[in-house]
């Protein structure tokens, strides 16, 4: 040994202590069982096709945590989605979009409303055309209104109606006054629901001209509506798409993961921020 030691240029203490050393415990979590968790990320992918794999994760979580179990790890979400082709193609980008500065989103709720409307095809040919409002700081939508004809300024005044009897129920004027932010079309615009829109506490906004992107906010909304909902349910007609429209809002509403909400759904921050402000004022 002292030979082997001379010539390899080590000290036999070192080679003493090596052999005596125990075995060393691989560092790490033990590898976790994938297949139970492959199942569950499947069946969310069944419900909604169209989530990528922050959005699957945040509702694996959801469903843990109300289990009173530890939610996996996003990026192990992430490595068995990839494993087994389940990860949504990268978008590549399109068209350079108008630019725009400010910021749309606030602190606390019900200090501005954004509102816009979408349109949607129908296979027989027939059209739907939706008006939304959202919140700025949790974006839930509180309220949508549906037609076959063009968004008018007595549908934009229901709107209005349905949003503030959703939040504060039925009063004839708004505690507090909110920002109401919209852009430029016709049935926003007009001096009827301009007017009503005061006399029921609102302070009208409205994006500037040729930039619709400036309520980019509602913009994102209208994304999403099309890309997780429309796009992967039927659509023959108007009147199944207006049967729809509830259920679409309300999974919005409880379901839908929202990156600027930690991936938590509208009702969910708004539930969270409520008992933090609980707990601090005890």
């Amino acid at each position: 040994m002292k030979t082997v030691c001379d010539v390899i240029g080590v000290a036999r203490s070192n080679i003493a202590v090596s052999v005596r050393a125990p075995i060393a415990k691989p560092l790490g979590r033990p590898p976790q069982p994938e297949a139970d968790l492959l199942d569950e990320i499947k069946a969310v992918i069944g419900e909604m096709p169209t989530y990528g794999y922050r959005r699957v994760w945040a509702v694996l979580r959801r469903t843990a945590e109300a289990q009173g179990l530890q939610p996996p790890n996003h990026k192990r979400v992430y490595r068995i989605m990839k494993a087994h082709g389940l990860l949504l193609q990268r978008h590549a980008g399109g068209a350079e979009e108008r630019r725009h500065d400010g910021r749309i989103a606030v602190d606390r709720s019900n200090l501005r409303w954004c509102s816009d409307g979408f349109e949607l095809g129908c296979d027989n040919g027939e059209k739907v055309r939706i008006a939304f409002a959202l919140d700025c700081c949790d974006r839930e939508a509180i309220g949508f209104v549906a037609t076959t004809e063009g968004i008018k300024g007595e549908d934009v005044r229901d709107l209005m109606v349905t949003a503030v009897e959703h939040r504060f129920g039925r009063v004839n004027r708004l505690p507090v006054t909110i920002e109401w932010l919209t852009d430029n079309g016709s049935g926003y615009v007009a001096h009827d629901p301009r007017r009503f829109a005061r006399d029921i506490g609102f302070e009208p906004r409205t994006t500037p001209v040729e930039s619709p992107q400036s309520n980019g906010m509602a913009e994102a909304f209208v994304r999403t509506m099309k890309r997780d909902y429309a796009r992967v349910s039927p659509l023959p007609d108007a009147a199944a798409v207006m049967r729809q429209l509830p259920a679409w809002f309300e999974h919005y509403n409880t379901v839908h993961p929202h990156r600027a909400l930690s991936y938590r759904s509208p009702r969910e921050f708004i539930a969270s921020r409520s008992n933090r402000e609980n707990m601090s004022d005890l």
